[in-house]
């Protein structure tokens, strides 16, 4: 065990006392967190944690098979699954991770994040996974999803191969704050690459015969809007690109962002906004070459009262003592893509706090309540 990782004696969640004949192991599910965290897996290098997960999956007796894009299905064989879901990779900086355990909080040294997002979520799902095998007792057919890259992009769920999956419900442990907190909405998100070619020439020497494609990308960005546009709806200009040295007149730049929204209104108008900015542009440097493509990552959801997924999950919280709370989100998860897939989604928090940030935290009895909801979840008379 981990210098870093020693744990306080056990205290139990403020769950109901029906629950606790049922028993969330706290030391396991912390060392587990503090063990998969020190895993490096940024988006895109995910190999060595799908090989853990793969490896202690195999251990608890699910057949386990890796699709075409290295996305985790694993699942024990039975119909009418109940899907659990999240995700392998973290965001930088998250290379060389030290966990600490400081009161009824992990936290990373604070040169890194901590990579509760996601792995809080695969540590919530292994503990319940673990204790209802050991329990010995029945408890309600499972399948389940670990995907590739879902920080850029939601890319690995969007390569998933569904045809490996038969679950028509899914809860995704990604949400950020106590398990209690269901997302109730997300955002459609369109992400936007401006590319433009202007003309080179020395910028000591001739620099009138040049054409600044930094300078064009500015025109463009100074008509775009900005933040926080509406109650549902923002706007960004992530990165700009461009240029070779600095006595040189930029020939090629690159605009990259993206904006979100729950109203197809908004993103109308949005579009509309974009495409005008450009086509203003290139009326003011007629000889530039500017090429603007659009494209959509996620589409929006909104939680119905009549969503499967969404009262199995109100159901299980209730009946550990725990009151929902909906929550609509400006981010987008894998639900996104399983909803559009057929799977009704639902995502719950992890009990992690300042994702992508140094200053991230998870709180430990939200911790074990994320566990003790997955394990209800699981119990066949909470399931149903």
């Amino acid at each position: 065990m981990l210098d870093a990782c020693k744990i306080a004696p056990l205290e139990l969640s403020p769950l109901k006392e029906v629950t606790q004949k049922y028993m969330i192991n706290r030391d396991r599910i912390i060392q587990t967190f503090c063990d998969i965290v020190q895993i490096d897996s940024p988006s895109g290098e995910e190999e060595e944690m799908a090989q853990e997960m793969v490896q202690r999956l195999e251990k608890l007796g699910f057949e386990t098979r890796r699709d075409d894009y290295g996305n985790i299905v694993a699942s024990d064989g039975r119909e009418h699954p109940i899907l659990l879901s999240a995700h392998l990779d973290t965001v930088e900086p998250g290379r060389g991770i030290k966990p600490t355990v400081k009161g009824e909080r992990i936290i990373s040294d604070g040169s890194t994040i901590l990579g509760g997002d996601c792995k809080a979520g695969i540590s919530a799902i292994l503990e319940a996974l673990e204790s209802v095998i050991e329990d010995g007792e029945d408890y309600h057919p499972v399948e389940l999803a670990f995907t590739r890259e879902e920080e850029i992009g939601l890319v690995g769920a969007r390569n998933l191969d569904f045809s490996l999956l038969t679950a028509k419900e899914a809860v995704v442990f990604d949400g950020e704050g106590p398990v209690s907190q269901i997302t109730s909405s997300s955002p459609t998100y369109i992400g936007f690459d401006v590319e433009i070619t202007g003309r080179s020439a020395h910028a000591g020497v001739e620099p009138e015969k040049g054409l600044s494609a930094i300078r064009i990308a500015a025109d463009i960005i100074t008509r775009l809007p900005q933040g926080r546009l509406d109650e549902n709806t923002t706007f960004n200009v992530g990165t700009i690109e461009g240029g070779s040295v600095r006595n040189t007149v930029p020939e090629n730049t690159t605009i990259r962002g993206e904006f979100r929204s729950t109203s197809l209104e908004s993103l109308d108008s949005i579009r509309i906004q974009v495409t005008e900015a450009i086509e203003e542009v290139k009326n003011l440097y007629p000889e530039a070459d500017l090429e603007n493509h659009l494209h959509t990552e996620f589409e929006s959801y909104t939680l119905t009262d009549d969503d499967p997924s969404t009262n199995r999950t109100k159901r299980a919280l209730e009946s550990i003592g725990l009151e929902p709370i909906m929550k609509p989100s400006g981010g987008g998860t894998d639900g996104n893509v399983f909803r559009l897939n057929g799977i009704s989604s639902v995502v719950v928090g992890m009990a992690d706090h300042g994702m992508h940030t140094v200053r991230e935290y998870v709180t430990i009895p939200d911790l074990v309540d994320a566990a003790h909801l997955c394990e209800a979840l699981l119990r066949n008379e909470e399931a149903q």
